[in-house]
Parts: C-alpha cells; structure tokens; sequence
C-alpha cells in the first residue's frame, strides 16, 4: 500500500505515558465529557428542538419509520409544525435514500429527547475524532489536540444540530485506517456520500490512488456500506428513491446565495448561469489528478491529502461553514507542524477569533460574511506546512 513518510511511522510507536497516567488522563476527558454533556443537555432543555437545523433529520426519519414519504412537503411541514416549527415551508434533509440510515434511530424518539441525544452523539463523534487523530499524530504527550473542541466550524455543527461531524469522523477514520484495515476505511467513507460535492477533488485523488496501489477493499468497503443501508431503506420504504428524485425535482437549491467562492462567482458574473458555479469544482478536480499522478510514487494522505481537502472545500459548488468540520485534520495537522518548526501560530488564533466572533455576533452563515473561511483554513495550512526547498531537495535525496 506505500508508507506515508516519517508521520505514519510515528503513529505506530507506543506511547511514552505510563499505564497510570494514561489511565488519569482518560478519566480526566471523560469527566469533562461528562460535564459539557450535563450542561448541553440542560440549555437544551429549555430550547424549541424545531428551532434548529436537528427538525429536518428528526422529522425525516419520524416520517420514513412511520411508513410514510419522508421526501412529502406537507408530511414534513406538519410534523414539525406539530413540535414548534414556525415557518410555513418545511426543513428537508436532500440527502438520498441511503444516507437516511445514518439517523434512523431519531425515528424513533421524541423531538426534545431526539435533540439531546443527537448533540451528546455529535460531541462524542467530535471527541473520537480527535482521540484518532492524536494517534496518527504518534500520541503525543500533550492535551493540545484538544484545542480541537473550540474549532468554529465543529462547534457550530453542535449548536445548530448539523450532521457534518460525521464527515470529520469519516475521513479521520480514513486517514487512521487506510493502511491498516482498508475495508474498513471504505466502510468509514460512508457519511462523505450525504454531501459528495464537498469532496470531488478528494474523490479524485482517492480513486487514482486506489487503482494505482490495488487498494480495492476501500471501495469494497464504501460499496459494502452503501449497499447495506439502500438495503435498510428500502424495507422502510420501496418507493424512496423515487419519492427522493419528485422532491429534487421541485427544489431550488442552487437558486440560494450560499457563502461559497462558487457561488459568489456565478452571482457576480451571470446569475443564471448554474453551470459557473461548477467551474471552479471541475478545475479542482483537473488540478487534483494532477497533482496526485505527480506525486503517486510518494503521495500520503496525512500530507498531500490534507492539502486536496482543503482544495475541495475552497472549490465546492455548494456547502456551508459548519460543513468546513471536515478541515479539522488539516487544521489541527498544520497547528502541530508550525509547534515543531517554531512557526508562530498566531495565524491560526486570529482566523479561529474572527470566526467565533461572527458566531456570536450572529452573522447568517448563507451571507458573504463567512466567504473568506475556506481560504483562510488552506493559507493556514500552507504556511504552517511549508518546507524550504533546500529541506525539500535533502529529503528527496535521503529517500
């Protein structure tokens, strides 16, 4: 399968605690785990669970294990409007059928109930995500990776009750695995097929990848995983893609001004030319198979792969900021890099602090005001990631 340079190598040493302080560090994340979910469970109680982006998965998967549509305009408007939805057109969760599995159990439970233990399941996936990536980064002897917990994108996910931690899980799930368990790995891509425009150019690079070092179980894997929730659905509802293709039709998704380079493109340009707002993607993707074929004898995904997500999330046709959860690796990779080579990291703080003053000051995420994120995150990890060439060209030689 090819190494993945001296960053996969450490990722197989042991770690340098000691049982007992690993153990005592373990119950310290735990307690506070514990403690962030008592107080997120209590502010939720308080809160109108329709007010939040959660309504269209709970109503969704209310209607789908009920045996009705869950793509029906007027099913999923009284639904919610029957727990304190207040508008007169409904939430829809565009996702297709496949990916309803991945919330079915919200199905099955109240919106209040639904609501709480869909935000302690997103705070546990955000604190998994990051246990994972502390050991690819080879278990270092530090509590800094979990910095992750106030990274903007993530934390607003939490407090809207979006689903994009699930794509951070996922690939970070990738990036531990490929080596390793590559059916698995396949497997662990399965949330990335409820918004795949947000990793086209990763799609691409992973594809030439796979068939370049045979890594075919990864598409097993991913193939496995969506055939067995088709599966799923399809004994909940025979008629769901079907019902999912009539509501696409009569959705007008790309008529919204969304906080994305692309679509800030086509409106200033030709504001009825949808195809503009592809453009950029389809580059993004010519550039990606590129760049991977230039580098396929060498490529990791720790390092070359995190620079494509990145890439993808800046050319992306369509997609939102608490979506960007999925730049954590990268971000948090180029936050460890700057520590070793004594970059400063006051970069990173700054554009963190302007994106949680934004939060707080409330600015709509659909509005240009968050245009400037994605570039932000990649000249990040540019600058923290950067080599001299002299450094480059004695690591060219010592391989």
């Amino acid at each position: 399968m090819g190494g993945d340079g001296a960053l996969d190598r450490t990722a197989l040493r042991p770690p340098k605690q000691s049982l007992g302080r690993t153990i005592a560090a373990a119950c310290i994340v735990a307690a506070g785990f514990a403690f962030i979910g008592a107080m997120l469970a209590i502010n939720l109680s308080h809160t109108n669970p329709a007010g939040k982006d959660f309504i269209e998965y709970w109503a969704t998967e209310q209607l789908l294990v009920h045996g009705a549509n869950p793509y029906d305009e007027k099913g999923l408007l009284t639904t919610e409007q029957a727990v304190g939805f207040d508008r007169p057109w409904p939430e829809f969760w565009y996702s297709p059928p496949p990916n309803l599995a991945l919330a079915l159990p919200l199905g099955l439970v109240s919106a209040r109930t639904g609501e709480v233990l869909w935000i302690l399941f997103h705070l546990a996936l955000l604190s998994a995500s990051l246990w994972v990536l502390w050991a690819i980064h080879g278990r270092p002897d530090t509590l800094l990776h979990l910095l992750g917990f106030l990274f903007p994108p993530a934390l607003l996910c939490l407090q809207a009750g979006q689903i994009s931690i699930l794509f951070l899980l996922g690939v970070t799930l990738f990036l531990y695995l490929h080596k390793s368990h590559p059916f698995l790995a396949g497997v662990a891509l399965l949330p990335c097929a409820l918004k795949p425009h947000l990793f086209l150019p990763f799609a691409i690079a992973l594809l030439l990848w796979v068939v370049t070092r045979r890594a075919y179980p990864i598409l097993m894997g991913f193939f496995a995983a969506i055939g067995s929730s088709t599966a799923l659905i399809y004994l909940l509802d025979k008629n769901a893609w079907a019902q999912y293709a009539d509501m696409m039709k009569h959705q007008d998704m790309l008529q919204q001004h969304i906080a994305t380079l692309s679509s800030a493109l086509r409106f200033a340009v030709a504001p009825d030319a949808v195809w503009l707002q592809f453009v950029p993607c389809g580059l993004a993707c010519c550039w990606a198979a590129w760049y991977f074929w230039s580098r396929r004898a060498r490529w990791s995904w720790m390092e070359q792969g995190l620079l494509l997500m990145l890439v993808s999330a800046v050319a992306a046709p369509y997609g939102w900021f608490f979506d960007e959860s999925v730049l954590l690796p990268a971000v948090l990779t180029a936050f460890f890099r700057a520590r070793e080579t004594g970059r400063s990291v006051l970069p990173l703080a700054a554009i963190v602090a302007v994106a949680l003053y934004e939060m707080q000051a409330g600015v709509n995420v659909m509005s240009k005001g968050f245009l400037w994120s994605t570039p932000a995150w990649l000249a990040w990890y540019l600058y923290a990631t950067w080599k001299p060439r002299v450094v480059m060209e004695e690591a060219s030689l010592a391989t």
